[in-house]
């Protein structure tokens, strides 16, 4: 396969993603997450390998910046810890890496953000019905169909590809998004001309 080739299925997918994609649910699901962020729930984050990698840049955008300046925001990404992640998985399983987390730092009012290119992932899977149970609001970046996670996301955004790096690859043009519309929904006083600049 050639660069020109990857490049050409990358773009595919991107527009598939695009027009599958309703831009009044990707509204929809920024608006909860700033809800959440200033009635001081959390924005809990997790998945697995190259997933659990996009949360903690989630994570990063989030508590550091993304492209304006403002207060960091109660966002923790369920992937990065060791010690609880192994701790977790040893006396209770590895399934239970994520929920015991959500049992721990979740709230009625808070959101969980799920990144599961099969969206089968079980370990996921349990942390949304944990959250779920708790009242929380549930945000679902998958591949084809949503798997596992479709009926228990508030929110789904399934990329229509079975193709792992190419569905991970339209998360990251999601979840930055996600970072841009959340960082103007809660800026204070930012100049319309701070954000131009920042975006080029």
């Amino acid at each position: 396969m050639s660069l020109w080739t990857y490049f050409s299925d990358s773009i595919r997918v991107l527009e598939s993603a695009r027009t599958a994609w309703d831009q009044s649910l990707i509204d929809e699901a920024v608006s909860v997450v700033i809800g959440a962020l200033k009635s001081g729930r959390p924005l809990l984050v997790c998945g697995n390998g190259g997933s659990g990698a996009d949360a903690m840049h989630l994570t990063a955008e989030l508590v550091g910046r993304f492209l304006l300046e403002r207060r960091p925001l109660n966002v923790i990404c369920l992937a990065s810890n060791p010690a609880v992640l192994t701790a977790c998985a040893n006396d209770y399983g590895f399934e239970t890496i994520f929920s015991r987390q959500v049992q721990a730092y979740g709230h009625p009012g808070g959101v969980l953000l799920g990144i599961s290119t099969s969206g089968d992932s079980k370990n996921v899977v349990r942390a949304f019905e944990h959250a779920r149970a708790l009242g929380m609001k549930t945000i679902a970046l998958t591949g084809e169909g949503g798997g596992l996670l479709a009926p228990l996301s508030t929110h789904l955004f399934a990329v229509p590809s079975r193709s792992t790096p190419l569905i991970q690859q339209a998360h990251l043009c999601l979840y930055h998004y996600f970072c841009l519309q959340i960082e103007q929904g809660l800026a204070e006083r930012q100049p319309a001309a701070q954000l131009a600049a920042a975006l080029h």
